[in-house]
């Protein structure tokens, strides 16, 4: 059992990894946000594996507090963000 744990958590890690480069090397806002919405959905399946190996419940109630903090983070950034190259000044009706 320890030998897929370990598996697991290093899968996990190169995950987190990639996700981290992704996040801080994204040309866009909106590819950060995605890559922090991946680095949570990892970091709740590293809880998720933590518990079933440490058979662990009371973790688990973390993984639900994530899941609508991220939900609604993303939502409300998705909302009300500016777009990241500015549109020129509509100048009136064209002709």
């Amino acid at each position: 059992m320890s030998t897929v744990f370990v598996i697991a958590a290093a899968m996990l890690a190169a995950a987190a990894v990639a996700t981290m480069v992704r996040m801080l090397l994204g040309p866009t806002t909106l590819d950060r946000l995605v890559a922090l919405d991946t680095l949570v959905a990892v970091t709740m399946c590293a809880i998720g594996t933590w518990a079933a190996f440490s058979l662990d419940t009371t973790v688990t109630y973390s993984l639900t507090a994530l899941a609508l903090i991220t939900f609604v983070g993303s939502v409300s950034v998705a909302r009300f963000r500016v777009p990241d190259v500015a549109k020129p000044a509509d100048k009136g009706p064209s002709r």
